[in-house]
């Protein structure tokens, strides 16, 4: 599994300016509307869910909420990359700039935590993190993301 396979270049975003997590799972929301067609109220609903049962900020600046939805076939990505910092409640008490959200079937099992590994690894390089947080442009973010498997996996 890479991420090139779970992340379509149109779910990936910077945003100037997010003013809360419930507007963040939004935005998240409406991405993943746009991009895979999946329902925004439930993928809201799924994420803000998900949340209550403890923060997914996991620290220098990274969230990666996640969800499971009916009636989706696959794990699916969405990037967003934070202009100004948001409280997230993470575990370092620190503002997140960097947000993958994943969505995984109902019964996606272990490879909705492949997916989560996945991405946590990726985002644990600093070299990463710093180019993604030294571009905007969405096509460059997609670059960043999916060109480090692309090269590990060869």
């Amino acid at each position: 599994m890479q991420l090139v396979d779970l992340l379509h270049a149109d779910a990936v975003k910077s945003i100037a300016s997010c003013t809360s997590k419930k507007r963040l799972f939004h935005d998240l929301g409406e991405l993943a509307e746009s991009c895979y067609g999946f329902s925004s109220p439930t993928v809201i609903e799924a994420l803000i869910e998900r949340e209550g049962l403890g923060p997914t900020g996991v620290g220098q600046g990274i969230a990666l909420p996640h969800a499971r939805l009916p009636g989706i076939d696959a794990v699916r990505g969405i990037f967003l990359r934070l202009e100004k910092p948001l409280n997230f409640d993470s575990v370092d008490r620190q503002p997140v700039d960097l947000v993958f959200a994943l969505l995984a079937p109902e019964n996606a099992g272990v490879d909705h935590l492949k997916s989560l590994a996945l991405v946590s690894r990726t985002l644990r390089d600093t070299g990463i993190c710093a180019k993604l947080r030294a571009n905007s442009d969405p096509a460059t973010l997609h670059t960043i993301l999916t060109e480090v498997q692309a090269i590990q996996a060869a």
